[in-house]
C-alpha cells in the first residue's frame, strides 16, 4: 500500500499549530526558544536561578512570566485552568502532572500522593483531562527504590516504609480506577526501574480488566526496552489484563551513561540515535499490531515516528480516534504535532506540568536542555514561530 496517498496531517500548518497564541504570546516564545538556543541558559543558568532563589532574591515573578509560563500550567491545579481551556481550544487533551521531585521525607511522600489524588478528582468526568501521571520518586525514597533494585535485604524498617509506597501507589490507582481516568507511571534512572515495573505490573493486574487504567512507561532509548515490552503483552495476555503502555525514547541519557562509565558495567542506553528510533517504531508497529490488548500513548516530538503512528493506523483501518492509542508531548513544545494531529481527530494529550516555582525548577532547566541537545529542536520550534510571525505579518 502507497501510504504516502492517505490523507495525513499537515506538520508544517502553523497556522493551525498556533491558532490559540495571541501576538504577543507568540513573540514571548520566539524569545524563549532564542534564549534556550544559547548555552549560557542551560549550562550556567541552573546554578545562577538557583543561587538567587536560595539567598532569597525576588526572581520567581521573571521566572513565572517566562520559562515557567511556556512549559507549566502554574503553581495550583486551579492555576492550570487557563493552560486546559487554551489546549481544549485546539482539540488537545491536558496530563496534570505535579512536578515536585527530590524529595526524602515521609510527610512530603503523604502529601505528594494526595495532590495526585487531586489530579485524579479533576480529571473526573471531564474530558479535557483524558490522563494523569505520577511518578514513583514522587511517593517514595529513591535510596529505598535503588536498595530494593539491586536485591539488597531491607531492614524491618525499610521494609515497612517499602510498604507505604505501595499502600501510595494502590490509593493512587485505585482512585484512578474508581474515577476511570487512566493514570501514567513515568519511567526514572534503570537502576531503580525493575522495582517500578514490578509495581506497575502489579497495577496493571488489578485495575486493567476491564479497560484502560494504567500504563507503564518504556524508554527505548534503552536497548532491552522492546524485549520487555513484548514479554510483558504475553504476560498480559495470559493473565487476562490490558497492557498500557507509555512509549517514550528517554530522559537520563547522559547521566545513564556517565554512571555506567564510572561504575564499570556496559551502558543500558542504545549505541546510537538510529538505534533508539528503530525500538521506538518497531514498538509502535507491535502495539498496533495488538489494539485490542495494547493501549498506547505514544510519547514523542519526533515527526517521522508521529506520521508512522499515523500511517499504521490508517493502513489497519483502525479510527484515527480509537480509545487505546493517544498521541503526547509537552506543553509548550511541537505545537506543531499537537495541533495538527487533533485538528485530524487524532487523540491528543499535552503534559502540564505544575507545582511551586522553586520546587518545579528541576524540570523547567531539564526542558531547556533537552531542547539544546535534541538535534535541531530549538531551531525547529523557532522556524516554525518565525514562519507564523511572518505569516501573522508581525
Amino acid at each position: 500500500m502507497d501510504l504516502s496517498t492517505k490523507k495525513q496531517p499537515n506538520f508544517d500548518n502553523t497556522e493551525i499549530a498556533f491558532r490559540q497564541k495571541s501576538n504577543h504570546e507568540l513573540k514571548k516564545a520566539y524569545w524563549l526558544f532564542k534564549m534556550i538556543g544559547s548555552n549560557f541558559l542551560t549550562k550556567v543558568g541552573p546554578a545562577i536561578t538557583n543561587f538567587f532563589l536560595n539567598i532569597g532574591l525576588p526572581i520567581q515573578g521573571a521566572i513565572k512570566a517566562t520559562i515557567f509560563q511556556q512549559f507549566c500550567g502554574g503553581e495550583t491545579i486551579a492555576e492550570c485552568n487557563k493552560a486546559i481551556e487554551q489546549l481544549d481550544k485546539g482539540g488537545v487533551g491536558t496530563i496534570l502532572d505535579y512536578s515536585v521531585e527530590g524529595e526524602e521525607e515521609e510527610q512530603v511522600f503523604d502529601e505528594t500522593c494526595a495532590e495526585i489524588i487531586r489530579t485524579i478528582v479533576r480529571a473526573d468526568g471531564d474530558t479535557k483531562i483524558p490522563i494523569t501521571v505520577f511518578k514513583i520518586t514522587g511517593i517514595g525514597r529513591f535510596a529505598l527504590l535503588q536498595k530494593l533494585d539491586a536485591k539488597e535485604v531491607l531492614t524491618a524498617a525499610e521494609q515497612a516504609e517499602y510498604e507505604k509506597v505501595k499502600l501510595r501507589c494502590e490509593m493512587i490507582c485505585k482512585t484512578a480506577f474508581d474515577k476511570a481516568v487512566p493514570i501514567m507511571i513515568d519511567a526514572e534512572e534503570t537502576w531503580i526501574q525493575n522495582t517500578i515495573d514490578e509495581l506497575a505490573l502489579d497495577m496493571m493486574r488489578k485495575f486493567n480488566r476491564e479497560r484502560i487504567i494504567v500504563y507503564n512507561t518504556y524508554q527505548m532509548y534503552r536497548h532491552d526496552k522492546l524485549a520487555d515490552m513484548k514479554a510483558d503483552h504475553l504476560i498480559a495476555k495470559a493473565d487476562g489484563f490490558i497492557l498500557g503502555v507509555k512509549m517514550v525514547r528517554g530522559a537520563y541519557m547522559e547521566k545513564e551513561r556517565k554512571r555506567a562509565l564510572e561504575m564499570g558495567y556496559p551502558s543500558p542506553i542504545q549505541p546510537d540515535k538510529e538505534a533508539s528510533d528503530r525500538d521506538y517504531n518497531e514498538s509502535l508497529r507491535y502495539c498496533i499490531d495488538h489494539i485490542e490488548e495494547i493501549a498506547i500513548v505514544a510519547g514523542t516530538h519526533n515527526e517521522d515516528s508521529s506520521r508512522l503512528l499515523t500511517y499504521l493506523l490508517e493502513e489497519k483501518n483502525i479510527t484515527h480516534n480509537h480509545p487505546h492509542v493517544y498521541f503526547a508531548q509537552l506543553l509548550g513544545m511541537s505545537d506543531n504535532l499537537s495541533f495538527n494531529l487533533a485538528d485530524s481527530n487524532y487523540n491528543v494529550a499535552k503534559y502540564v506540568p505544575y507545582g511551586p516555582i522553586k520546587a518545579v525548577m528541576p524540570y523547567l532547566f531539564r526542558r531547556a536542555q533537552e531542547n539544546t541537545s535534541v538535534a535541531g529542536q530549538t531551531g525547529r520550534e523557532l522556524g516554525l514561530i518565525e514562519r507564523e510571525l511572518k505569516r501573522r505579518k508581525l
